[in-house]
């Protein structure tokens, strides 16, 4: 800039000279003049544009002066550091390419140990397996060995129980035929004595005093003869209920030993995984020869009767008939205890002693937790709370034979169960839902027809 100016002022100085030495140019002086003018205006104009320069723009462009310095310091700073960054990658670069070339060898080294390794526990496992296999087919033999047993010292003593009921029953038969025997003689003597009664009626006009006398003998045989016929009609009665009860002990006997071959064929299936087809051969089998059966009470009671009859002279004398002392059914001592104690408990059930079969149950399923009675324990035990009206506690029970025993035949029992002592507590939705689960879970059990017709019952209530 003061180049400038300088070149300026000597150019217009230059021509000032030359303006006063050239004579006689007039319109050159005014040129001149005007010239100085505005170079005095143009000389003003560039004071002021120097002085606003260096108050204010040159301080301006030395502090971008300085900015851009102190950039330009910083992008060295930082092209050394990326420099330096650079060279490092590199080497880890080359740190890590010397890596991947051991981590391939290593891994291939590897894979080949670890291939052999696989193939000796192959051939271990395999090994194993047959030797499993081996071992299952022995046990099957072993087991299909003890089921045939089994099942054929089960037939030896059903056909041996079977004989022995069969004899009782003869013998039942041979004893009430003997009863209506003596019956039929009662009878004809008792026409006797009425024959006897109408000639001494015939004899009544030979005196009054003997009429008398014979008329209270005859009140008195007439009432004795009465007595003895009640007496005997009763002993009938008695038999009659004796030979019923027997029938039903001895078919009672009969079912228990089909639930013992079905609890053995389900343990043994349980062990050696057997199809279904073997239960259902043995289960027919069974019951083609022992027919269908209820369930059986312990031990039985059978009352023995005997009557006779004495005459002598014209008088006839009846006796009564006398019960023998109670004879108990044979009962088989090879049974396992857990089978004894249920029955027995079961007995004390259906003889009413609730709160003994309660406490029985109770204990029965802390002694024998595995028996596979405990279902049915379990069931008879929320049975024993229904009888007693606890119904939470019988639903609680039947709850746990669901739960615990699912695969039990006591199942669908202990639902409906459960429905019942809902609908004793009133509750008829849990009870419409308990019987909706057996028709729907088990729709060809018997369960299932009473849980519909109980369903319909509260379809027509609401």
């Amino acid at each position: 800039m003061k180049s400038q100016l300088r070149t300026t002022h000597g150019v217009l100085l230059g021509l000032a000279v030359g303006g006063l030495f050239l004579p006689g140019c007039v319109a050159q002086q005014s040129d001149l003049k005007k010239t100085e003018k505005d170079f005095k205006q143009t000389s003003a104009k560039q004071t002021q544009e120097i002085t606003t320069l260096r108050e204010y723009e040159i301080p301006q462009l030395r502090g971008e002066l300085e900015k851009a310095l102190h950039l330009t310091k910083d992008l060295q700073a930082r092209q050394e550091d990326l420099k330096y960054r650079s060279a490092q990658a590199e080497q880890q670069t080359k740190k890590l390419e010397q890596l991947a070339a051991k981590l391939e060898t290593d891994g291939s080294t590897r894979y080949l140990w670890m291939q052999k390794s696989f193939e000796t526990q192959d051939a271990k496992v395999s090994a194993r397996l047959d030797d499993l296999a081996k071992a299952m087919e022995s046990l099957k033999k072993e087991v299909i060995d003890v089921v045939q047993r089994t099942n054929e010292g089960l037939a030896k003593r059903v056909d041996a129980k079977l004989e022995g009921h069969q004899k009782e029953l003869t013998e039942h038969q041979n004893r009430i035929e003997q009863v209506s025997q003596k019956f039929t003689q009662f009878n004809q003597a008792l026409s006797g004595f009425r024959e006897a009664l109408t000639g001494l009626n015939d004899r009544v006009g030979e005196g009054e005093h003997a009429s008398k006398n014979l008329a209270a003998k005859i009140d008195a045989d007439s009432k004795t003869a009465a007595t003895h016929a009640e007496d005997v009609n009763r002993s009938v009665v008695s038999i009659t209920k004796a030979l019923e009860a027997v029938g039903k002990k001895v078919t009672a006997r009969l079912d228990e030993q089909d639930g013992r071959i079905d609890a053995l064929v389900k343990t043994i299936e349980q062990v050696s995984h057997k199809p279904v087809s073997l239960q259902q051969a043995t289960k027919s089998s069974q019951h083609s020869s022992l027919g269908p059966n209820e369930t059986a009470l312990e031990g039985g009671d059978a009352s023995r009767v005997s009557a006779g009859q004495d005459t002598s002279g014209s008088a006839t004398t009846i006796v009564p008939p006398q019960e023998s002392a109670k004879s108990e059914l044979p009962q088989v001592t090879s049974d396992p205890p857990d089978r004894v104690r249920y029955e027995r408990l079961l007995a004390l059930f259906r003889e009413g002693d609730l709160e003994g079969a309660k406490q029985g149950f109770a204990s029965f399923l802390d002694e024998f937790p595995n028996s596979n009675l405990a279902p049915n324990a379990r069931f008879w035990l929320g049975e024993s709370y229904f009888r007693k009206n606890d119904f939470q506690k019988a639903i609680d029970a039947y709850d746990k034979v669901e739960v615990d025993y699912p695969s039990s035949e006591k199942v669908p029992s202990a639902i409906l169960k459960k429905g019942y002592a809902y609908l004793a507590m009133k509750d008829k939705k849990r009870a419409s839902s308990a019987f909706k689960q057996v028709v729907t879970l088990y729709p060809k059990s018997v369960e299932a027809g009473k849980a519909s017709d109980k369903l319909g019952q509260l379809k027509e209530v609401r």
